[in-house]
């Protein structure tokens, strides 16, 4: 569904074309460079916020089929035309308030281009070696709808804060207020909302009975299954989603410590964790794996998630960007990352002790191969199935563990980002 502003003007589409432009260097985060604009020119309506926005991402998603469609004259201003025509359906009546002379022939040759006339790289909008590297992995009849869901935007999920609400009063409150709301089919605390309403005013956002969490996230934490009084951690907590469900299931009970490198990141974590009602969280700002503050925890602790850095590109449909601006190089310096930072975490379990290690990768680069070269070196550890211990808490993901016992998520079969989780034991 598009979003039409009050009124399409000239001065409406050079906003959009200023703002790809700069999202095309490549030199920031998408979304980043929105805001940045954003806060230059607050002239800018709501509807033409979102206008401007989702046309960005529009072309971000499908750039490389629709550089295909401008021929020899790949320009921001031709994308976004492209992308208006045949992305958003837009009409040649719709659009000739900004069309010149001589691009109303050059629009009516590229909406004739058919998916099935591109190369299969360009068709599914990705680069040739991660195009490449998921063929390798998915089966052909996979890859296609793979990619398409990949291209499309992502739904708004939400995690009901159990210490304060449950789901089925949450629900019923959204709806009463004019929210399309359901719930989740795998995770018991999940909502899937059907658009992208404003929740930062919401009662039920303020007082902390809900946060934004995509689904796939949320069952991290039930792969974990921390229990009250334990001692766990989040190794890489970031802004704390994670941090926050797990201390929520341990029902603000035990030590539960949020590691990470980022003091920004821990400082975007307090307004979260004052209104979550939580009491047993300790942000902790650390070097590297290899803190002091970590090794003297060595051998104390009974469970650890670690959602790993890594390349993103499970969650291209949130950052589409992030298939132009990885390659296969920055690949492979977060997989040595990973490793040092899964064997530093596994340092802290006390025998018997559980560990997580998630990505929201869909490479087995980042996934597969950083676990099994882990358990290869540390024979202390064993795998256990991902399946079983969703089950005994009456989660059933259809077609979401692989052979090996492993969670993945894939956009297309389960309607979240793409996730790995490997779920670990010490011996």
């Amino acid at each position: 569904m598009r979003t039409t502003p009050a009124r399409f003007t000239p001065a409406l589409f050079a906003h959009t074309e200023a703002v790809l432009s700069d999202a095309l260097r490549f030199a920031f985060p998408a979304d980043a460079v929105v805001s940045h604009y954003f806060r230059q020119h607050r002239e800018l309506g709501h509807a033409d916020r979102g206008f401007v926005a989702e046309n960005v991402f529009a072309v971000l998603r499908r750039k490389r089929s629709l550089a295909a469609r401008c021929a020899d004259d790949v320009t921001s201003r031709r994308l976004l035309l492209a992308a208006l025509a045949c992305v958003q359906g837009w009409n040649r009546r719709e659009l000739d308030v900004v069309l010149r002379e001589p691009e109303g022939k050059w629009l009516a040759e590229a909406k004739a281009v058919r998916r099935e006339d591109l190369p299969p790289a360009v068709a599914a909008d990705l680069p040739d070696w991660l195009y490449e590297a998921l063929a390798a992995q998915f089966p052909a009849a996979e890859l296609l709808p793979l990619s398409v869901a990949l291209n499309q935007p992502a739904p708004l999920d939400l995690r009901v804060n159990p210490l304060k609400a449950d789901r089925r009063a949450v629900l019923e409150r959204l709806q009463a207020d004019g929210i399309a709301a359901e719930a989740c089919p795998y995770s018991p605390l999940g909502i899937r909302l059907a658009g992208k309403p404003a929740l930062a005013k919401h009662p039920l956002f303020l007082d902390g009975s809900i946060e934004v969490q995509d689904e796939g996230s949320q069952l991290l934490g039930f792969l974990l299954q921390p229990r009250r009084g334990e001692m766990v951690a989040d190794f890489c907590a970031g802004a704390g989603g994670k941090t926050l469900l797990l201390g929520a299931l341990m029902r603000s009970q035990g030590r539960l410590y949020a590691f990470d490198v980022a003091e920004k990141r821990l400082a975007n974590l307090k307004p979260r964790l004052a209104r979550s009602g939580l009491s047993n969280v300790h942000p902790v700002r650390i070097d590297s794996e290899n803190d002091i503050k970590i090794k003297r925890l060595a051998g104390k602790l009974d469970r650890v998630l670690v959602d790993a850095p890594c390349s993103g590109l499970g969650t291209l449909r949130r950052n589409p960007d992030l298939k132009w601006r990885q390659s296969p190089d920055s690949v492979a310096e977060l997989t040595a990352k990973q490793g040092a930072i899964l064997a530093a975490a596994a340092g802290l379990l006390k025998p018997g002790g559980r560990l997580v290690y998630a990505t929201c990768s869909l490479l087995d680069a980042e996934n597969e191969a950083v676990v099994s070269a882990f358990l290869a070196q540390h024979p202390e550890f064993v795998a256990l199935l991902a399946d079983e211990i969703l089950r005994k808490q009456d989660i059933v993901v259809d077609g979401g563990v692989d052979a090996n016992g492993r969670l993945r998520l894939l956009p297309n079969r389960h309607g979240t980002d793409g996730f790995f989780a490997a779920v670990l034991e010490r011996k």
